[in-house]
């Protein structure tokens, strides 16, 4: 998958986005260095299987360009999150799966693992480890970090937002897989 190129990247140099929750608590933007809408991403909707043998209802999210076209749309559905390109739900279109290993109160480990043509291999390519409380994430690929996010600390501040903080995404790495990711770490 292919970055969508809203601004210049320079392949040596990491790329910062701030991120910020809805005061609603209904959707995030994510806005680049610049202060330039970036990406969204919607509030969740409940959509119906269409299988007979699934009537629970799937908690779907979607991530959005600036423009407004849907780019991976992240399914919660049997305790794993699926990521579709754009808007589907067709197999053809998974992108990945992620399932959680360590969920407590005060660390969370999820692995992602990215759609490939042969449906054996079951080899993590992404792990994500942190606190979604505290807006910490570090995404890990092998022995190096692809991204990592934290609260906006200021100088003298002593209660700090946890509406906005920060996603720094290392060179090399896809900003919008990387995004997506995200939403199925800090699904609430």
């Amino acid at each position: 998958m292919e970055t969508p190129s809203f601004f210049p990247v320079d392949p040596q140099i990491p790329v910062d986005f701030k991120i910020r929750k809805s005061l609603t608590g209904h959707g995030l933007t994510v806005h680049d260095a610049q202060g330039s809408l970036a990406y969204r991403i919607c509030a969740p909707r409940r959509l119906r299987c269409s299988s007979s043998s699934a009537p629970n209802p799937r908690l779907t999210k979607t991530l959005f360009d600036a423009a407004g076209n849907p780019l991976i749309s992240v399914v919660y559905h049997n305790d794993e999150w699926h990521g579709f390109r754009g808007n589907s739900q067709e197999l053809k279109d998974l992108i990945f799966t992620v399932r959680k290993i360590v969920y407590s109160p005060f660390e969370t480990e999820l692995h992602v693992f990215l759609s490939s043509t042969n449906i054996g291999d079951q080899k993590s390519c992404f792990r994500l480890k942190g606190n979604p409380f505290r807006r910490a994430c570090t995404i890990i690929s092998g022995n190096s970090t692809v991204a990592q996010t934290n609260l906006l600390y200021k100088l003298r501040k002593i209660i700090y937002s946890r509406h906005k903080f920060r996603l720094t995404v290392y060179p090399g790495n896809d900003c919008v897989l990387v995004i997506a990711m995200l939403m199925a770490f800090f699904w609430r």
